[in-house]
């Protein structure tokens, strides 16, 4: 060691002394790596530095998880230290990716496309319908602000003042409560245009998102297939249906016409009664009785609604009595009406259309899960499966009150042309000029054609919604003013980036995100604030008599959450 110039040795001290994670400043000479120790995997595998000198700029504590992707650790205590998680690998990719996207997004609508981009405000007022609202308070008293769940008016009114093409990264923020994959604040790429149709949107949409695909993906195939509202609930029992798998759900009604099971005869003399079914293929040989079983019970305690599992061709003798009476009534027409292989089990209930639907819909996705987890490929996750979801109901009955009606998406989305003359009439059979964008399942962006038209808008809120109008009277009033028709759309950022990269979650690319009940974990927000700094807002907090304990606990340490 003594034959080592003291240079070289305090340099290696200084390098070897240094804790993982620490920053050091090296000046030295760029030489090639030595033959055969290439790495070529680095944007620097080819070289090295032959050192001179070394300065420690700054050391790192002991750190409380390794940052290395393969290591396990709690997602809480990610959050928690969420400025160390960033340096892993894969929060590296993830955000970097995301930049990649949103700039080539920028460069399609702005450069190509013609697109304004214009911030709107975040501090707003409340509207009618939709997701709850954030509440700000102000130094009037009683007034409130409220933080925007999206830019929806101001977009609206922008093509009113003639900039006819808007587009925006735009901050959202709902107040949801306790969502697993949401978040309270999130990024939508908002647009709107004047004087467009929705295959206008839909082309616009489909060669933005082809522009802005990741390299190292497959490339996007457009156009995105099409498919209307009844068929995505009749086939797949959901508005957003993963298509990358069959399993479709069948309607057997006709095969029970004349049946002597019992359920089914009740179900088929009711109005809309239906009997529906799936077909898992390969089910009796993947699936175990227990699995069966908690298919039933998720069914029963989740749609109270019965479900029979039927098995046409397998050797087992799994069928109850009610199953081998549909068997010996209807095999063979079931086998071939299902398209019925070898091991395939049939699921099969009955009931109204929407609610037999929706239960088979669920257990197509429950299916899948049980399958995958036995080895099976069902939904390869290298194929992006997009597909638009259209003619949506323009209307819902309220789910507290179905006498009344609430909007499908929101109050300004304009009624099927074909379907205008039901509104005074059959409001519930008009459906909407709205559209969503479904990708593996996962709604990724919806929007629609609005109505430009002051008195059509001030009867659907008024009359059909029984909304105070005086909310929205600057929107009815812009309207007035010569509006040109228009449409738009929103893509969910956030999803969209967590469906391209993999990720498990969506909190996963997002940089800062809050927990799944609205905490910042890094820095405790949201937190509580002395009386005086309330007073100039004229609020005060009114604390449940039973929670002086819960009030002391708050100005404690907050403890992470798992």
């Amino acid at each position: 060691m003594d034959s080592v110039p003291k240079s070289a040795a305090s340099v290696k001290k200084i390098l070897c002394e240094a804790p993982m994670e620490s920053v050091v400043q090296v000046s030295g000479t760029v030489i090639s790596r030595p033959p055969g120790q290439e790495n070529p995997k680095m944007p620097t595998g080819e070289i090295e530095i032959k050192v001179k000198s070394a300065q420690l700029l700054n050391t790192c504590k002991k750190l409380p998880f390794e940052i290395k992707d393969f290591v396990k650790k709690t997602e809480a205590l990610r959050l928690q230290y969420r400025y160390l998680d960033l340096r892993s690998f894969q929060m590296q990719y993830n955000l970097r990716l995301r930049s990649r996207m949103v700039m080539k997004m920028r460069e399609y609508l702005c450069n190509l496309h013609g697109f304004v981009d214009i911030e709107t405000p975040t501090l707003f007022k409340r509207t009618p319908g939709g997701a709850k609202e954030f509440v700000i308070p102000s130094r009037e008293p009683g007034k409130f602000y409220c933080l925007p769940q999206s830019p929806q008016q101001f977009k609206q009114l922008l093509m009113v003042g003639g900039l006819d093409r808007y587009f925006q990264v735009a901050r959202c923020y709902r107040d949801e409560g306790s969502r697993p994959d949401r978040q309270p604040e999130f990024t939508q790429i908002d647009i709107e245009m004047s004087f467009v149709d929705q295959i206008g949107i839909r082309s616009l949409i489909e060669g933005l998102l082809q522009y802005s695909w990741p390299s190292d993906k497959d490339p996007v195939v457009v156009p995105f297939p099409s498919m209307t509202f009844a068929e995505a609930l009749a086939s797949y029992g959901t508005d957003k249906p993963d298509t990358r798998f069959g399993m479709k759900i069948v309607d057997i009604s006709d095969v029970f016409r004349n049946t002597k099971v019992g359920f089914l005869q009740d179900a088929l003399s009711k109005p809309q009664g239906t009997v529906k079914a799936i077909c898992i293929s390969e089910g009796a040989k993947y699936l175990k009785r227990k699995d069966i079983e908690s298919l039933r019970k998720l069914a029963a305690d989740h749609f109270n609604q019965e479900v029979l599992p039927v098995f046409p061709k397998a050797n087992r003798n799994w069928n109850s009595p009610v199953a081998k009476s549909i068997m010996e009534e209807q095999r063979s027409e079931l086998i071939r009406l299902m398209e019925i292989q070898e091991d395939g089990v049939v699921l099969l209930t009955a009931g109204e259309h929407r609610k037999a639907c929706s239960v088979l819909g669920k257990l197509r996705l429950e299916c899948a899960d049980l399958l995958e987890a036995r080895g099976l490929v069902l939904r390869d996750p290298a194929l992006f499966s997009f597909l638009w979801v259209v003619d949506f109901p323009l209307f819902l009955p309220k789910e507290e009150n179905p006498g009344e009606l609430e909007s499908a998406h929101h109050p300004f989305t304009a009624p099927h042309p074909s379907d205008i003359h039901l509104l005074h009439t059959e409001p519930k059979q008009v459906r909407s000029q709205h559209y969503d964008l479904v990708l593996n399942g996962n709604e990724i962006g919806g929007g629609s054609i609005r109505i430009h038209d002051a008195e059509l808008q001030r009867y659907i809120l008024a009359t059909l919604l029984k909304e105070d109008v005086k909310l929205l009277s600057h929107l009815l009033q812009a309207l007035d003013f010569g509006a040109p028709p228009h449409g738009g759309i929103a893509l969910g950022l956030d999803r969209l980036i967590c469906l391209v990269t993999g990720a498990p979650s969506i909190r996963d690319v997002i940089a800062f995100p809050k927990s799944f009940r609205g905490h910042d974990l890094m820095s405790n927000a949201p937190d509580s604030l002395p009386p005086e700094e309330l007073k100039p807002y004229h609020i005060q907090v009114s604390w449940p008599a039973d929670s002086e304990a819960e009030k002391s606990s708050l100005n404690q340490p907050y403890h992470p959450e798992s």
